[in-house]
């Protein structure tokens, strides 16, 4: 695959996930409702971020959100419409990021890709060079998007018995996985599919350990020696 369809695919990607969100509360009509909403949405985060998913209620989102009791039950029916559209609008977000993230990156993991003349100490180097761009981009988000990680395995927890959760985490999953597929298509894989399902496994579990024990530093080191050891035995299987 030709590298720059491959990971303007990858922005491509994301930003379909993004317009094909769909939310379940009522429609704001005008411009004052719609920030409305999107306040109470907000509201609902913190409260998942800061207190868990089961502390969300009517009643405690309209108070972090400053609004009377009956505009979170006329944008919302229900909880569950609650906070599937908060999660909605995660997914929306998150993945307008990761849309920028793949598009101001392409030029970087071009160039990275076509530097080496296919030596192994090439390889090893290049090996050694995405290590350090995908450690970076974890303590990125570990430093700041922390209530996003955060967000995000609440959520994930309950989709566990939500299904309509389920289908946006599922939406929400694809857009890191498939970008890091094109990724490893671009570095001739063979099996870029596997590969990327188990660095975005890999990426997902040091997230959540960094949440976990906040990032200690001999963990940083922890983190690069493991990324480095899997993108060496990746790129001397091509």
């Amino acid at each position: 695959m030709n590298r720059a369809i491959a990971l303007e695919g990858a922005a491509g990607i994301a930003t379909a996930v993004s317009e094909s969100v769909q939310y379940q509360g009522r429609k704001a009509s005008r411009q004052g409702s719609e920030q409305r909403r999107q306040v109470i949405l907000d509201a609902a985060m913190r409260i998942v971020v800061r207190d868990g998913v089961r502390a969300v209620r009517h009643r405690a989102v309209a108070a972090e959100a400053g609004v009377p009791l009956s505009a979170t039950t006329y944008y919302f029916k229900d909880i569950d419409d609650l906070l599937t559209d908060t999660f909605a609008q995660y997914v929306e977000r998150s993945a307008a990021f990761m849309a920028k993230f793949w598009a101001n990156n392409e030029g970087l993991l071009r160039e990275m890709v076509a530097y080496g003349d296919g030596s192994r100490e090439s390889r090893s180097q290049l090996a050694d060079d995405i290590a350090r761009l995908t450690a970076d981009y974890v303590q990125r988000q570990l430093h700041n998007r922390r209530e996003h990680l955060m967000a995000e395995q609440a959520f994930r927890q309950e989709a566990l018995l939500n299904p309509r959760l389920a289908l946006l985490v599922r939406s929400h999953q694809q857009i890191l996985l498939q970008g890091t597929c094109q990724f490893f298509q671009v570095l001739g894989s063979r099996e870029p599919q596997q590969d990327a399902k188990v660095l975005t496994a890999i990426i997902r579990r040091m997230e959540y350990q960094g949440l976990l024990n906040d990032s200690e530093p001999e963990a940083e080191e922890e983190m690069l020696g493991i990324l480095k050891r899997y993108m060496h035995l990746v790129l001397a299987s091509v």
